[in-house]
């Protein structure tokens, strides 16, 4: 079993980093596979919806999108991190997390689909809860069980040094990667135990106009 860590923040090994570090230990204590993936810092577009993934199954913007799903299907779980941004999740993976999500979605790819997620925010401050439930949207609508932790995912400082020493927010984290190892277990031994995934229905759409 194998969990990929998306470090949406603009530091390779800055504060969310350095939280997401904390559950990846605790991951691979747990006898999980492990992988960072970070986002980097070269500008990533938004979505803009010209749907091509539908027909070419990949972003029409070829960049870390398109390497991170290629990268995503062979994981059984995600943890995704972004700092706060303004009372929000980045730009950058507010883009990320769009283009990847969509690109899955219209291509088929059900890159996603049944598997556990978390989201992880690292603050100097506040703005923490907004960017959780911000981030969390991606995972509820994809049909991804959400894993919790003893409190919301957060850490806070304005330095990964800062980060190491809030003991509570490493705590979280660590019990946020027992919690994904426990499930990710639970679910495998569903599987070979027969139990079958869920029926699927065709999807239906409908605006506030019709």
């Amino acid at each position: 079993m194998k969990v990929l860590l998306v470090n949406g923040g603009p530091h390779v090994k800055g504060c969310t980093y350095t939280a997401l570090r904390e559950v990846e230990k605790t991951l691979n204590k747990e006898g999980i596979e492990t992988e960072i993936f970070w986002v980097g810092v070269k500008p990533i577009a938004s979505c803009i919806s010209c749907r091509t993934c539908a027909e070419t199954k990949k972003c029409v913007f070829n960049d870390c999108v398109n390497e991170f799903l290629d990268k995503a299907k062979d994981f059984d779980g995600f943890i995704f991190g972004t700092p706060v941004h303004y009372a929000g999740a980045t730009g950058a993976i507010t883009s990320f997390m769009d283009r990847a999500f969509f690109t899955d979605f219209l291509s088929g790819r059900k890159t996603f689909w049944l598997k556990p997620a978390a989201a992880v925010i690292s603050a100097r401050r506040a703005g923490t809860t907004a960017a959780f439930d911000q981030m969390n949207k991606y995972f509820t609508i994809s049909e991804m069980p959400i894993v919790s932790s003893r409190y919301w995912n957060m850490v806070h400082g304005a330095e990964a040094e800062d980060v190491l020493q809030d003991e509570e927010g490493l705590y979280t984290m660590r019990v946020l990667a027992r919690n994904m190892a426990w499930m990710l277990k639970c679910k495998e031994a569903g599987i070979k135990n027969g139990i079958e995934f869920p029926e699927q229905e065709e999807p239906v759409f409908t605006n506030f106009i019709r």
